[in-house]
């Protein structure tokens, strides 16, 4: 009998570990996600206008400069053409 008491003292032991490893892995990874982001230092309202600002005139400056080169490009190809269709 006392075999017995041990067989059924450690089955519930071994119960409990396996409940352990079951735990759902979604909701462990939302408390990970959640504890993370309490350490995430978020921007005030006054950097996030600033840098939408940065962001506004840089895109901006590389459009121009794009529209510039092409501007350039297409110049001198035209010229290019007008030049080799004068001789042909």
């Amino acid at each position: 009998m006392s075999d017995e008491k041990i067989e059924k003292g450690k089955q519930p032991d071994a119960a409990a570990k396996k409940k352990v490893k079951r735990r759902n892995p979604i909701a462990k990874w939302f408390r990970e996600l959640k504890s993370e982001l309490k350490k995430v230092v978020w921007p005030t309202p006054k950097q996030i206008t600033n840098n939408t600002l940065v962001s506004l005139a840089v895109m901006v400056s590389a459009a121009i400069v794009v529209w510039g080169v092409d501007q350039v490009g297409a110049t001198i190809i035209q010229a290019l053409r007008s030049v080799f269709a004068a001789r042909g």
